[in-house]
Parts: C-alpha cells; sequence; structure tokens
C-alpha cells in the first residue's frame, strides 16, 4: 500500500511539473513585448521559429503522455505484483531451491518485562508438605494383602478414644446419575433418574432429619423443565431449608483428564446460571466420585468460583494407603504454581475402593454391605460376600448399632478430626419408592439407637457434604475453607488412577479420539460465536437496531454451551459409554456445530458492513454460507466450493485468537484461474494446489487456493475472489509421486504440474525459510530437523507402532490399557506412496500407508505458523482387531526419563518414568501438549485432541492415535471399542532452542510453556473460519473489516470468553456480558523468535475502558469465576490486574 501511494504521488508531481512548464512556455509566447509589437505584421523569420516552437511544445506534450502512461502501467504492475504485500516482490526461487516469500515486512516487537519473567522461575513458590511427584517417587506401589481392606491395612483403635469427645457422623445420601453411559441422557432421565426426583419430594418432607444431595444440573434442569409451579415450589424448598443440597453444581460432573479447562469452566458457568435464575442457590462443596483420576486445575476453578470445600474418590489404591497411614486424606490443595496459598482448596479423599455403599462405612465391605438396605433378601441387589443385610427391628438394633459403630470408628482413624464422612450411595439410586423408605427408615433407628445411649459416644444423623464440612471446620476453630491446623498441603494431580493390581486407567485417554477431536472443534466454535455474538447485539444496539438483529440466536447458544456441557461428562468425553450413546452425544454436537455456525455468520453478517443501515436479516436468505460441512456425525468435514467468475465473490474470515494473525487461508475453488485481492483491492499471492481423491489422483471437485493474511485479532477480514485471466500472482504446486514401485491409475488436474518417480529410495528434504525437513526415501518418514537461524541439525524422526493386548485374564477395553509388551513396528503390507508438494506459501509430504495417512507440512511464513511443522495423522484402524496405533517422535534430546505435559491446557505437568510400574501407568492425558527437553533443547508436541501420551526412552515422545478393541474390560460398560471412525488427528511440532537452563531449575515441580508454544497451541486449536459470501441479485452491499480490539492485547493474557448473560426472566440476552480473562504463565528461557505481531507484556495490567473499538464500557464488575459472587464494582475507566496464571471474570456493559 504504502510503495503505490508513493509511486502515485511521485507520478503526480511529474504529471504537475510538465503541465507547469507547458504553460509558462505558452505564458513567454503570449507575453513577449516584442510579439506584442508585431502582432499584425510578423516577419516570416518569426513564424518559422513560432512554428518549430509550436512543434516541439507538441513533442513535449506526446513524451509527457507516454511518461503518464509509463507511471501509470508501473502503478498497475506494482499493484499487480506488490498488493497485499507492500513492498514485497513476487514470491522467487534462492539459489538453494528455496522459496522465498517477502511478505508485508511489517515491523513487529516483542517486548516482555523483566518482572514478567520471573514468575516461571518459581522463586517465590510456596513450599507443599506433599508433592505428588515426590510421591510417586516415594512409594513401592506395591499390592499387599491387607485383609478386610484389601488395599489397606488392618485399623485398630482404643474404645475409650471419644469419651472426652464423641464422633460425630455424617450419613450423605447420595444418587450419582451418569448423563449418558450404558443409556443415553434421555432414556436415564425418563427410565430413572425423573423418578428420583419425584420420589425426593414426597420422601424428604416426611421427616425434616432427612438430607440428600444432587450434582448434575443437567438432569434436574430437565426434571424442572417438566413440572408445575408447585411442585418446583416444593423442591425449592428443600433447597433453601438445606435438606437437599446442590454439590458442585455444574453441568454435568465432567472427566478431570481429557477437558480443556474452557470447557470445564463454561458448564460449571452453564450450571451456576441455571441454579440463580430459577433456585437463588450458591453451591458451597465440591463433590466428584466418579471422575477416572482427579486434576488440580478443577481445584483452582472451584475455588475460583467461591465454592470452600471438595471430595474426590478415584485415586490410585496405594496412594489412598499412604495417605491412610499418614492421616494425610484431607489437605490443602494448593496449586504449584502459587506464590501466596490464595489458591488452597480444603479437600477430602475418599479413603476405599467405590463410593458404593459396601465401600464407604469403613474398611470391611463385607460388613457395610449389611447396611446398605435395597439389597435386604427379596430385591434385585444383593451382597457379593454372602452376607445379606437385616431389616433393623428393637430385637437386633444394638447388635447391629455397634457392628456399623465399629466401622465408623474405624474410618475415623484415617483422619485428623473426630467427624466421619459416610456417603449412602450408588449408581441411579433411589429411583423407587421403596428403596427411600428402606434405606431411611432403618438408617434413623440406627441414629436413635445410638443418639440415645451415650456409652456409645457417638453423634449420628443424616447431613448434607457441607453439613460434614463445616463440622470439621468448627471442630478445628477456623472459618470456612481455612486450613485447620496441622493439616497437611499438598500439590500435584492424581494421574494415573489405577483400582487394582496393574489395571492403569489410561486407555482411555485416547478411546474414541474422532470424538475427542470433534468436541475440540466445537468448543473453538462455541468461544468463536460467544464473542461475535455478544459484540453484535452490544453494536446493534448502540446502532438502535436491536429489533433488526436475530437476538433469538440466543436459544442456539444455550443450547449448544448445554451440549457441549454434556459431553464433558466423564463417560462422554473419555469415550467410555455405549455405542448408542456415543451416537446419541455425536448427533447432539453435530447439530450444535451446525447452529454455531449460524450464530458465527449472522454477527458476522451485521459487523463487517460498512453501512449498518443497509443491514436486513432473513433467515430464509443467509447472507454468508459455512466453510465446510459435515454429512453425518461421523464424518469428517468437506470444504465448500466456491464457484467463481468475473464478479467478485466476497470472503469473510475470521480470526478467533485474540492476537493479530498471519496464517494461510486455504479455500475450495472452482477454477485454477483464481485471483484474490483485500478489501481495497490489493492483489495476493495465491499457492493453487489440487483435492487428492486417492494416493495418486487428483480431485477433479477444484482446486485448493492457499493465500497469506495478516488478521485482526477476533477480527473479520474481508478479500475478493475472481475467475481472472490476469492471475499472473497464482502459482502452482509441484507434485511428485514417489510410487515405490506401485503400479496405481495416476490423474493429472490441468493446469497442476504433476511428476512421477517410480523407485527413488532417495532421501530428500523440504524447505522454507525457517525450516530445512529430511525425509526418509523408503518410508516417507521424517528424519531430521534443521533451523535455518543457526543450521543445526536435530534428528527428529517419526516412527508408527501397533500395540497389541493381553492373552490372558484382563484385556484392554475402554478404560483400561493392558498392552501384551512393548510396542512392535508398524510393518505395512505394502510399501507407501509417498507424495511432496513445494510451492512459495507452503510444502507438504503426505505418506499413504493402509492404516493411516500421514502428512508434515510446513508453512513459508513469518512468525508464528512459519516456525513449527503441521502435522495430520488420519487414521482409519477398522480391519484391525485389538491393536492400539501410537506414533513415536525419536530424538537426540537428553531428556532422561522426564516428561511434561499439560492438565487440561490450563497449567503443566512434570512426570518421570517409573520403571518400577507397569507400560501403561507411565502414560498421561495429553489434552493440548507435551513436551521433553535438556540444556539445549525443548520438543513440543502441541494437539488439537486429547490423547494419551509417553515417553518410555530418553528423547522419546509417543502418543496413542486410536485403540480398537473387541473385549469390555470389567468396568461396567459391557462392551468393547468397535465403532471405530476414520478419525483425522491433528498436531503441530515446535522446536525450541533453550537460552537459559539449569538441572536445579528443571527439577522444580512446575514448569511453563514460552509464549511462542502458547501461541501455537491457540493457532493449533482455534482455526480460522473461511466464510464465503452467498451470491446477491441485488449485489452485494460494501463490506469492511471488522477489527473488535481497539489495542494489542498484552500475549500473555487471552480472552476466554466473551459470554452474554441471560435475563433472569426469559431465554434472552441481558444487557451484560462476562469477560473471561486468563493471563497465562510462560517461561522466558526458551530464545525469542519473531511472532509476526507485536507482543508485549504488561505485569498482569490491562485497561478495560477502550479495549473495544467502537463500544464504551459502562460498567465493570469483578465476579466470582462463575458470576454467582458480585464484587465491588470499579470505575469504568479502571485498569485491573492479573497475576500470573490466574482466571477472573468480569461484568461488563458495553454499548
Amino acid at each position: 500500500m504504502k510503495l503505490r501511494k508513493q509511486v502515485t504521488v511521485c507520478g503526480g508531481a511529474v504529471f504537475c511539473v510538465a503541465v507547469f512548464s507547458l504553460y509558462l512556455m505558452l505564458d513567454r509566447v503570449q507575453h513577449d513585448p516584442t510579439h506584442r509589437q508585431n502582432a499584425g505584421n510578423f516577419p516570416r523569420s518569426q513564424i518559422s521559429v513560432l512554428q518549430n516552437r509550436i512543434e516541439q511544445l507538441e513533442q513535449l506534450l506526446e513524451e509527457n503522455h507516454q511518461i503518464i502512461s509509463h507511471i501509470k502501467d508501473s502503478v498497475l504492475e506494482l499493484t499487480e505484483n506488490g498488493g497485499g504485500v507492500p513492498g514485497a516482490q513476487l514470491p522467487f526461487r534462492n539459489p538453494n531451491g528455496s522459496w522465498n516469500f517477502p511478505f508485508d515486512g511489517q515491523p513487529t516487537f516483542l517486548s516482555i518485562s523483566p518482572q514478567d519473567c520471573q514468575f516461571a522461575l518459581g522463586s517465590r513458590r510456596q513450599k507443599t508438605d506433599m508433592q505428588m511427584l515426590d510421591v510417586h517417587s516415594m512409594l513401592n506401589f506395591d499390592n499387599v494383602d491387607g485383609g478386610v481392606w484389601k488395599q489397606g491395612f488392618e485399623i485398630l483403635y482404643d474404645a475409650n478414644e471419644w469419651d472426652a469427645e464423641p464422633l460425630q457422623v455424617f450419613v450423605v445420601p447420595h444418587s450419582h446419575n451418569d448423563p449418558g453411559w450404558i443409556k443415553t441422557f434421555d432414556k436415564y432421565y425418563s427410565d430413572q433418574t425423573q423418578h428420583i426426583f419425584n420420589s425426593m419430594l414426597v420422601k424428604l418432607k416426611e421427616d425434616p432429619r432427612r438430607k440428600f444431595i444432587w450434582s448434575e444440573i443437567s438432569f434436574f434442569a430437565k426434571w424442572w423443565e417438566s413440572v408445575d409451579s408447585q411442585k418446583r415450589d416444593a423442591m425449592r424448598k428443600l433447597i433453601l431449608s438445606g435438606q437437599l443440597e446442590i454439590v458442585t453444581g455444574g453441568w454435568v460432573m465432567p472427566d478431570e483428564a481429557n477437558v480443556h479447562y474452557f470447557a470445564m469452566l463454561d458448564q460449571l458457568i452453564e450450571g451456576h446460571q441455571w441454579l440463580e435464575k430459577n433456585i437463588g442457590v450458591t453451591p458451597r462443596s465440591g463433590w466428584a466420585v466418579d471422575p477416572f483420576g482427579h486434576s488440580p486445575t478443577m481445584a483452582y476453578l472451584l475455588k475460583k468460583a467461591n465454592l470452600t470445600s471438595m471430595l474426590i474418590q478415584r485415586v490410585h489404591y496405594s496412594i489412598k494407603k499412604h495417605f491412610s497411614a499418614t492421616r494425610s486424606l484431607e489437605f490443602m490443595w494448593r496449586q504449584a504454581w502459587d506464590t501466596d496459598s490464595s489458591t488452597d482448596m480444603f479437600c477430602h479423599m475418599m479413603p476405599f475402593y467405590s463410593y458404593d455403599v459396601p465401600h464407604t462405612c469403613g474398611p470391611d465391605p463385607k460388613v457395610c454391605c449389611q447396611f446398605d438396605f435395597k439389597r435386604l433378601p427379596g430385591g434385585r441387589v444383593n451382597c457379593p460376600w454372602k452376607v445379606p443385610p437385616h431389616a433393623i427391628t428393637e430385637s437386633n438394633v444394638a447388635e447391629r448399632a455397634n457392628l456399623l459403630l465399629d466401622q465408623y470408628r474405624k474410618k475415623s482413624k484415617l483422619f485428623r478430626s473426630k467427624v466421619v464422612l459416610v456417603p449412602l450411595g450408588d449408581d441411579f439410586r433411589y429411583d423407587k419408592s421403596q428403596e427411600w423408605d428402606q434405606q431411611y427408615l432403618n438408617y434413623q433407628r440406627l441414629f436413635d439407637y445410638m443418639n440415645s445411649h451415650p456409652e456409645m459416644h457417638v453423634q449420628a444423623q443424616f447431613g448434607t457434604l457441607s453439613d460434614y464440612f463445616d463440622a470439621v471446620y468448627k471442630q478445628n476453630g477456623v472459618a470456612q475453607g481455612s486450613r485447620p491446623p496441622a493439616f497437611p498441603v499438598l500439590s500435584g494431580d492424581f494421574f494415573v488412577y489405577a483400582d487394582r493390581e496393574d489395571h492403569y486407567w489410561s486407555g482411555y485417554f485416547t478411546s474414541r479420539p474422532f470424538y475427542k477431536n470433534l468436541d475440540r472443534v466445537l468448543e473453538s466454535h462455541l468461544r468463536g460465536a460467544e464473542i461475535l455474538y455478544s459484540l453484535a447485539v452490544a453494536q446493534s444496539r448502540r446502532a438502535g437496531m436491536e429489533g433488526r438483529y436475530p437476538v433469538t440466536d440466543y436459544s442456539l447458544l444455550t443450547d449448544a454451551r448445554r451440549n457441549v456441557g454434556l459431553f464433558q461428562h466423564h463417560d462422554a468425553i473419555t469415550g467410555t459409554a455405549k455405542e448408542a450413546v456415543v451416537i446419541d452425544y455425536g448427533f447432539r454436537l453435530l447439530r450444535s456445530l451446525v447452529s454455531l455456525k449460524i450464530v458465527i455468520m449472522n454477527a458476522a453478517h451485521f459487523l463487517i458492513l460498512r453501512n449498518k443501515d443497509t443491514y436486513r436479516y432473513y433467515h430464509t436468505e443467509p447472507f454468508l454460507e459455512p466453510d465446510e460441512r459435515r454429512a453425518t456425525q461421523e464424518s469428517l468435514p468437506e470444504r465448500v466450493l466456491i464457484e467463481l467468475d468475473s464478479t467478485p465473490r466476497y470472503l469473510v474470515v475470521f480470526n478467533p485468537v485474540e492476537q493479530e494473525r498471519v496464517c494461510l487461508v486455504t479455500v475450495l475453488v472452482g477454477s485454477a484461474r483464481v485471483r484474490v485481492l483485500t478489501e481495497d483491492g490489493q492483489t495476493i499471492p495465491v499457492q493453487l494446489s489440487a483435492q487428492w481423491s486417492s494416493s495418486a489422483e487428483m480431485s477433479k471437485e477444484g482446486y485448493l487456493a492457499s493465500f497469506p493474511a495478516r488478521l485482526p485479532g477476533l477480527g473479520l477480514a474481508v478479500f475478493q475472489l475472481y475467475d481472472s485471466f490476469d492471475s499472473s500472482l497464482t502459482l502452482f504446486s509441484d507434485s511428485l509421486l514417489r510410487l515405490h514401485g506401485q503400479n496405481l491409475a495416476q490423474r493429472r488436474l490441468d493446469p497442476l504440474p504433476l511428476r512421477i518417480h517410480d523407485s527413488d529410495q532417495q532421501d530428500f528434504f523440504i524447505q522454507s525459510q525457517n525450516l530445512q525437513l529430511w525425509f526418509s526415501g523408503t518410508t516417507g518418514m521424517l528424519e531430521s530437523i534443521k533451523c535455518k537461524e543457526d543450521q543445526q541439525e536435530l534428528k527428529l524422526r517419526i516412527e508408527f507402532l501397533i500395540y497389541g493386548t493381553r492373552t490372558a485374564k484382563d484385556k484392554s477395553g475402554a478404560y483400561l490399557f493392558l498392552p501384551d509388551g512393548p510396542a512392535k513396528p508398524y510393518a505395512p503390507k505394502e510399501p507407501p506412496v509417498v507424495r511432496v508438494v513445494e510451492g512459495p506459501l507452503f510444502s507438504e509430504v503426505v505418506c499413504y500407508y493402509q492404516h493411516f495417512q500421514h502428512a508434515v507440512r510446513i508453512h513459508n511464513l513469518p512468525g508464528v505458523d512459519g516456525l513449527s511443522l503441521d502435522v495430520t495423522t488420519t487414521v482409519d484402524i477398522r480391519d484391525q482387531t485389538n491393536k492400539e496405533l501410537a506414533m513415536r517422535l525419536v530424538t537426540d534430546i537428553q531428556s532422561e526419563g522426564v516428561l511434561f505435559t499439560d492438565l487440561n491446557g490450563f497449567q503443566i505437568q512434570p512426570r518421570r518414568y517409573f520403571h518400577k510400574l507397569p507400560l501403561q501407568a507411565n502414560f498421561y492425558p495429553m489434552p493440548s501438549m507435551a513436551y521433553i527437553q535438556d540444556v539445549q533443547h525443548r520438543l513440543t508436541l502441541h494437539t488439537a485432541q486429547a490423547l494419551g501420551v509417553a515417553s518410555l526412552k530418553s528423547g522419546e515422545l509417543e502418543v496413542i492415535l486410536d485403540r480398537r478393541l473387541m473385549q469390555d474390560d470389567n468396568r461396567g460398560l459391557g462392551q468393547g471399542l468397535k465403532d471405530n471412525k476414520r478419525t483425522a488427528n491433528h498436531f503441530r511440532i515446535l522446536l525450541e532452542k533453550r537460552a537459559t537452563a539449569n538441572k536445579v531449575h528443571d527439577s522444580q515441580p512446575i514448569s511453563f510453556p514460552s509464549l511462542l508454544s502458547h501461541m501455537t497451541s491457540m493457532f493449533l486449536n482455534h482455526k480460522v473460519l473461511a466464510l464465503p459470501v452467498l451470491p446477491k441479485k441485488r449485489g452485494v452491499p460494501p463490506l469492511q473489516t471488522f477489527s473488535p480490539l481497539s489495542g494489542t492485547m498484552p500475549c500473555d493474557f487471552h480472552l476466554l470468553n466473551l459470554r452474554s448473560i441471560q435475563n433472569k426472566d426469559k431465554l434472552t440476552p441481558s444487557l451484560d456480558a462476562a469477560l473471561i480473562l486468563h493471563r497465562k504463565g510462560f517461561d522466558c528461557g526458551l530464545e525469542a523468535r519473531n511472532l509476526s505481531f507485536n507482543c508485549s507484556t504488561t505485569q498482569g495490567k490491562l485497561s478495560l475502558a477502550g479495549m473495544f473499538h467502537g463500544l464504551d464500557v459502562h460498567t465493570v464488575q469483578p465476579m466470582s469465576l462463575s458470576l454467582m459472587y458480585a464484587g465491588t464494582p470499579l470505575s469504568n475507566v479502571s485498569q485491573i490486574q492479573l497475576d500470573p496464571m490466574e482466571i477472573s471474570s468480569f461484568r461488563l456493559r458495553l454499548g
């Protein structure tokens, strides 16, 4: 743009000088006095001179015309060749064969405050009494028979211990309702859950001493919407009186291994917002009895939502035994990066095998089962220990009460307070009216007997979870949520879970990866739709056009929030539900994906109009169409074809990331003569490549056009696409097929070049301005990587492997990973077809094997996208039996058994390889990234879907891509994993050079990605959406780029959401939105690279007043994370400040 203006100005100046010269010459002729004297009588000589001068003037005019024409042509040529990339020339090849692509030359800077680098060094980190990495190092993980408590030990006590202070017992009735597992969510509700609620209303009212707790708001909301106001009032009264407690209050009880923190928080907000609107109650205590392992991220979110206590259950049996022996089952759970103990969350760990009745009253399940009165003789459920319960009568109450009290006392010996918690429930319990009577009447008789006999020194009652926690705090003389004296402080996580023997639950980290990926796509769409919808509604209100805008899209947003929330359930995203239930989840996800695209397109339509007065919304006449479509819930996406002609087709590109972004935009077009222009008419280079219908055949269904774009943060950019004979900046990809002797049908699509090598075994490379990648000539797999900056080559070999399962006893299933030994190399029946594509904007190598298609691509762009490898592995193992496919990265990095994995995309947890543990125990969840490092390098594998990851040898990193298992693993599902889909797994591989590193710092129980790594993860998980404008009979109104942010956000800030807040009375948005911000912790010890956008940090300070372009911030109110508690309103010009790693919510009114 700048060059074009300079040439135009120069041309104009030349023209002006020429015209002015002509004017002076003519003026001189006209005003010469000698000429005037002889006006009527010119001598012939003077007439001759005058004619000569006129001829000279005509010649000068002709030359001037040629000059102006030349300048005009130059301007047009420069516009053609440099538009969109000012100051640049055409992409050209360097002597070494690499493409040089000068982009826009826009200067960018990286300005990191030195104070912001101190956090990652951990010098101010608070020490803890227990660090889970150290606990794992210390324990033997043996499985010694503990007697009646098989996984524990014998518990002894002195009968006089409670003489001075009686034991307090809180029996907490509960029913664990899975929103989908063996049955679908709706089927569970109709068959069982609705009856639990209906009976609850009747049975709790019969006796005010009866208590109950409930967790899953998804079910509660469905029941609420189906009943009349009388039942609603009765239920509300039970809750407000304290008889019924809502625990946690999330939409579901989420998994904690595979879920991303965006979705963890969003389902919590959805549940809490529903409670605030309909009940007016705020949950106080967290309840997580069934997730298969536990993450400190959940503790942090609950703490920030103003809950004071939490409970967890599924923890490795050896850890439970150790915590029981040291009376550490109740602790303050602190984040590993905490500098001031502000994240401490009081946590209770249940000590025994399960949350069912036989494993909750005490250490002996044979005894406890006798007090599960649903198992009374004659019922459908019995006790496996062959001793049935007995109804409590006057004749047996003394014996029964003493037998039960013995268990209560033994359980209490594992804790530091003389208060004992006894959950009373199981999956879908209390769905029959009879069970309410069986449990409550028999237990009340036991309580009445215990409480009326002072010599027993016990006070037993029904209670809620918060009743129990309140008693613990009171007995220890501390406020709710505060640390009781001498209670330990813990940091770390509780993965990997094992419930018995060597049965490690590390299989579900990968199970059903197709849906794990679809979930992440949906989360990105939900966040993007929330942000654009909030901005569009605010802009329409400001313009007085709220009546024209489809505000009713809020119902689509709500439905999508709830479907995303439902899928975070610990039997959904985990891949551990029945096949029919998975299909139901899939339909819900696909429906919401379609709906969210509608919300995004409707918002984009309004926001990009130059003149908002021209805005008209017609439900039957969409303005935009989606970028891609999925035929069914089990289909991979297919691009939408854009047909081109000589009139412009407009393309709107949405960048969901809050930072400016340089990236390639790829669309499917119907013509090879595609020409792409920016909003202001500048031509952009395009790399044209083929869609491939098979390994050797180009598809006839259009061409892939890729062009570079600089997109505003959270913004919408407008481009024009033409079918044009003048498409000199459209450059063709050069494709080479390495067939390795295979006789395959080939198809070329004009005008794209295609070369064939039948039997070339030579290693080869592709390169960009930043990277050079070498590949094996026989396998087509990556062998090494060289960063052009330092010319240092590092081994980076990609291998594929197969894990089998055990042949005897228990085998791998949806939950468990029980391999038959180390992985074996993948052995293809035929050599691969390898396709090498090279071009000015990207180059890639694609390998076709029988069970997967593996693509490695590098982008020839400045910044984030140009610094990593884009890897896509499309897997199809539907013809396999009891096999798991793994991808392994093998490097020279001396990682020495240390691996770093993320927890929920929020924080990094160091891991160690333990030889004392079986192979499957060394696999961990990887929701978004994992890395290995030594003093020189860090290699990060970024992922767009949660998968299981391990580092089994120094310098290695491997990930399980898919699992096909033919049998159940005896955890209740009753099925194997046989419904595999063709699944595309997306990764980025980032190699970084460490500038400062030392072994002392590296041994700390905390680590952080670099800013570049954070941005790489963001770009991978939030892909741009390219939305074509549909052709209009009346023409397309003028469009313009929409840049919502008035300035550059600090690059350690992430705008997690801008979520419209509901009205109290109806399903429409209120005037307010929730701004949720996360300040990321980052490591400055890696060499800074050009990110291609202005990146600066501000020590956590951010001004909200002028944050959004064209919108005023009228009110700012700090809120608890789930918006249930309001802080003191800030002045709308206030500057907020976040600590590193902090997530905070603010209630804004925009207009």
